[in-house]
Order: structure tokens, then sequence, then C-alpha cells
């Protein structure tokens, strides 16, 4: 196997340890919030740091492959592209610790949850698959995987349109007006990751195709 293909299964290999850290951030992250466990959303916080490092291993392996090997092509494409992946993980990782910190707002202030939720661990659970089939796309290049992605992220809009009129409701009784405005903050945070996702399978879309193209 010639270097740029070892290297290039490198980059693969932390990509996807990006994303199956990223899953995990964003389960703890929500369910610390569904139980009021700030014990685990400061582990959330404390484990971004190495989202972190991550990110700048493939920013560092892919610019000496670059400076290297100059790569042409989709090779290129395939390179630019990891570059951008990794940014796009570690922005949804870092959506994931706003969402550990309101828990650990809410458990500062002692504010209560009004209702079960429901809907943002639906949401949670969607973009975790969005991440997951992502990744999985840029691995396999698989376009249609990718672009199914945005249909899903459509889904996901939806989801979080809706349960902001439901907020509404809620905040028109003063004492739910504080944690419902927070749990509006995640369901945005969810849908910010939802798109991120979009990005990475755009991503996927120009490595097949040599074209830029908008999902979202």
């Amino acid at each position: 196997m010639r270097q740029f293909d070892q290297s290039l299964n490198e980059v693969k290999r932390v990509l996807l340890t990006m994303g199956e850290r990223l899953e995990i951030a964003v389960d703890k992250a929500v369910r610390s919030l569904a139980t009021q466990n700030d014990i685990l959303a400061k582990q959330v916080v404390l484990e971004d740091k190495e989202m972190d490092r991550l990110e700048t291993v493939i920013d560092d392996t892919v610019a000496k492959l670059i400076a290297t090997q100059q790569p042409v092509a989709k090779d290129l494409r395939l390179l630019i592209a990891a570059i951008k992946i990794a940014s796009d993980m570690e922005r949804m990782a870092d959506l994931a610790v706003n969402i550990a910190q309101v828990t650990i707002e809410m458990k500062e202030s002692n504010l209560v949850l009004f209702k079960e939720l429901i809907d943002i661990p639906k949401m949670a659970q969607i973009t975790q698959k969005m991440v997951n089939d992502g990744i999985n796309s840029y691995i396999d290049g698989n376009t249609d995987l990718a672009k199914q992605l945005a249909k899903t992220d459509n889904q996901v809009d939806q989801m979080y349109y809706d349960l902001l009129k439901e907020l509404s409701y809620y905040m028109q009784e003063k004492q739910h007006v504080e944690v419902a405005i927070k749990l509006c903050f995640v369901a945005r945070y969810l849908e910010r990751i939802a798109d991120h996702a979009t990005n990475i399978a755009e991503s996927v879309v120009y490595i097949e195709t040599g074209k830029q193209v908008d999902l979202n």
C-alpha cells in the first residue's frame, strides 16, 4: 500500500473516532438534562478537550500529506473534506457541551423540569444517527446516503419548530419561563448539530462529484 493510502486510512480512522465520541457526547449531554445529572454533564465538558485534540491531529496530518504527496483531483478533495468534516464535528461537540452546560446551570440555580423530556431525546437520537451516517458516507463514498441526510435534516427542523411552539405555550406561565427558554436553546443546539451533519453530507458529494452543493 502506498504511503498516501496508509495516511488517508489513518485520517479516516481518526474521523471515525471523532464520530463515535461525538455520538456519545450528544447522548450523555441529553441524558444529563433529562435526568438532571450534573456529574454526567461535567463529564461531557471535560471530554470535549479530546475532540479538540483529534481535530488538530486531522489538520496536521492533512497538511503534511498535501505538502509531501501533492495529491490532485479526488485525493485532494478527500483531504480538504477531511479538514472540513473534522471542523464540523468539533463544532457539534461544542454544541453538546452547550447542552451539558444547561444541565449544570439548572442544577446551580435549583431549576427543575416541568415535564418529562420526550421530543428532545428523540431529536438527539436522530442527530446521532445523522452523524453516524455522515461519517460512513465519507468512508464509503456513498453519495446516496449523504443526500438522504438532507431529508433527515428537514425532519429535525420540523421537530424543532414544533417544540418551540409547545414551549411557547409553557412560557405563558411565569414559573415555567426560565426553564422553557433553556429548553428552547437545547432544541436549537440539536438543530444546529443536524445542520453540521448535513455539511458532512455536502462534503461527501463534493468529493465524489467535484461540485459544491447546498443540501440544507
